[in-house]
């Protein structure tokens, strides 16, 4: 989850290092730090955000053109200026920065230990850089020093080095945590995501698990870890710009993302709709199309939201094509020793594409044979490059912690997957024609409900300051309830739950009372008298309910303490709609608390520890 950043060249590194941190915060604040080469090992670090790094290196800079920086989501200690990175031997010559978990550290530890060696934080990636050093010291040469020390660690790493024993050049290596190169004009930028990269370079190289990279000022070699065998890398072209990773006005990363939503909805659909053929091109599953319609069980792969909209994906594609569809969190998924088949096909989804248990459960199903499938939103993601075909959701950037646009743009591509399904099996041209349309409408009724926003941030007043939220709704809105109570639960830190509405009576009506609200998902569907029963009964307990339901129902007025209104769709494709108002929800009660909205405490990003 930590943010890696390193620098050759002929610019002074430490704005460099700095400025790149700052674009990566979102992936860990606990603490932060640099180490700059020049004539010896300078480093600075500090618990807290990198704003605090920033004021210590205003007041006593570092100079050099080699170097390293790191923003920190602990596993290992505590965060303390200590236990921050980057990390050094015993006399300051090695400086590495690491984001992972290496297993085997206590084992590696005792044995170090008894050498005679010592240490000073808590955390396994000391014991990395130490390990290092012992090999330096028997070998004397940096690289073999690296790649040998990376031999005995079992375990998930991206990781950048220096040293003064090797002053011109840069060392990083991945296993399990993203790690890419930006090729500039005699300089390289090494960071876990090219967003730290896209404003100096947009040519990229990203490493491979296992693989190695030993960087100068003018070329770079990378190799396998294993057996030091030189390894080809493709050159491949960042497609975003710099303006997509900035808050461009808005208070927030996440505010603006909402907002970007209709945007990305639209190039999710863009290019996907064949109008005259009533249905849908997925170009990333043309060579597996005809296997992924004849499959006899789909299994989706996830983690979080992107759990959530799996289960969406659930109800759309069992509805519409037919298929059997089950959901699994990718996080229990190998470890229950699943039953998977040749026949089966896994589709895993990710936002970054590089979340450490969904690629893990992803592996899993490929040494088992069934054919994998990717939704990811991350162009050459580590899941894009593994799985057999996929289909990329083309929301933009995303750097808000708490995911929103994400989420319902993966919801739109499951949507596309499983109509694209439903015409090759048994929907009708006419059904198709219907379902196009309701696509085609929809960027603009997500437009439309966004933009009656402040009547969400008048009612999020009333809630700021209760301690639990219920969240209900039934069918294809089920997923929805779950994912409104994650996104109250990430920022806010209010405690909220998610259920079935029909499960309420089973158990969390125990709870409900004067000072309990209750938000319902209450559009017009097929379910929607048995919803209008759940909210009745939740009245008849004095709670308070919140009600998200289609303009023009005055019905559901009486029964509720607030009505949002959102505009009618499909009912498969309401979920896209209906998740608005509780996104809008969440933040404007998140900021009623003074949270801190972006970098949610406890909280990183992207996921690449298990």
């Amino acid at each position: 989850m930590c943010g890696i950043v390193g620098y050759i060249g002929e610019r002074e590194a430490s704005s460099i290092l700095l400025n790149g941190l700052k674009h990566l915060e979102y992936r860990g604040y606990d603490s932060a730090g640099v180490a700059v080469i020049n004539s010896e090992l300078t480093v600075k670090k500090k618990a807290g955000k990198v704003s605090g790094l920033d004021i210590l290196l205003q007041t006593d800079p570092v100079i050099g053109k080699v170097g390293i920086g790191h923003t920190r989501w602990a596993t290992h200690g505590a965060p303390t200026d200590l236990n921050a990175h980057p990390h050094t031997d015993s006399d300051n010559n090695i400086a590495l920065i690491h984001n992972g978990i290496i297993e085997n550290y206590a084992a590696l530890k005792k044995k170090l230990a008894a050498d005679g060696c010592s240490f000073k934080s808590e955390t396994d990636t000391e014991v990395l850089v130490v390990l290092i050093r012992a090999f330096y010291d028997e070998f004397g040469n940096m690289a073999k020093a690296f790649r040998y020390a990376l031999k005995q660690v079992v375990g998930a790493y991206g990781i950048a080095m220096v040293s003064t024993f090797d002053p011109d050049r840069l060392f990083v290596a991945r296993n399990g945590s993203p790690l890419a190169i930006g090729i500039g004009d005699r300089e390289f930028i090494v960071a876990s995501d090219a967003s730290a990269i896209v404003q100096h370079t947009r040519q990229v190289v990203y490493l491979d698990d296992g693989e190695m990279a030993v960087i100068e000022r003018d070329r770079y070699v990378t190799k396998r870890i294993d057996d030091d065998t030189p390894v080809d890398k493709e050159v491949e072209e960042v497609v975003f710009d710099l303006a997509e990773i900035e808050k461009g006005g808005y208070n927030h990363f996440m505010l603006k993302e909402i907002f970007e939503q209709p945007e990305a909805i639209r190039n999710a659909m863009r290019g996907r709709l064949d109008l005259e053929a009533s249905t849908v091109r997925l170009g990333g599953l043309m060579n597996v199309i005809d296997r992924l319609r004849d499959a006899k069980r789909l299994i989706i792969i996830a983690c979080g939201t992107s759990f959530h909209a799996g289960l969406v994906g659930e109800y759309l594609i069992e509805g519409l094509a037919g298929i059997p569809v089950e959901v699994e969190y990718a996080s229990e998924f190998r470890y229950r020793d699943p039953i998977i088949t040749k026949e089966d096909i896994v589709i895993a989804i990710s936002q970054s594409g590089e979340t450490i248990d969904t690629l893990a459960a992803l592996r899993e199903a490929r040494n088992r044979g069934a054919m994998t499938l990717g939704i990811v939103n991350v162009v050459s993601s580590s899941i894009a490059r593994q799985t057999d075909a996929g289909v990329y959701s083309h929301a933009g950037p995303e750097i808000g912690v708490a995911s929103t646009k994400a989420f319902t743009s993966q919801l739109m591509v499951l949507a596309l997957m499983a109509v694209k399904l439903a015409r090759m099996k048994r929907m009708s041209a006419s059904e198709g024609r219907t379902i196009l349309k309701a696509l085609h409408e929809l960027p603009e009724k997500v437009e439309y409900t966004l933009s009656r926003h402040e009547q969400v941030k008048e009612i999020s007043r009333a809630y700021a300051e209760v301690p639990n939220f219920l969240y209900l709704g039934r069918g294809y809105n089920y997923p929805v309830a779950l994912e409104g109570a994650l996104k109250l639960k990430e920022i806010s830190y209010i405690h909220a739950e998610g259920y079935p509405a029909a499960e309420m009576k089973h158990g969390p009506i125990a709870l409900i009372d004067k000072n309990m609200p209750v938000v319902f998902i209450a559009p017009q569907d097929a379910v929607y008298d048995k919803v209008i029963s759940n909210i009745e009964e939740v009245r008849a307990r004095n709670g308070r309910v919140i009600a998200i339901a289609n303009e023009g129902n005055r019905q559901i007025e009486p029964l509720a303490e607030h009505v949002i209104y959102v505009p009618e769709t499909l009912p498969f494709l309401s979920p896209i709609i209906n998740v608005l108002p509780l996104q809008l929800l969440s933040y404007y009660v998140a900021v009623d608390r003074g949270c801190n909205v972006d970098q949610p405490r406890n909280l990183a990003k992207s996921v690449t520890v298990e």
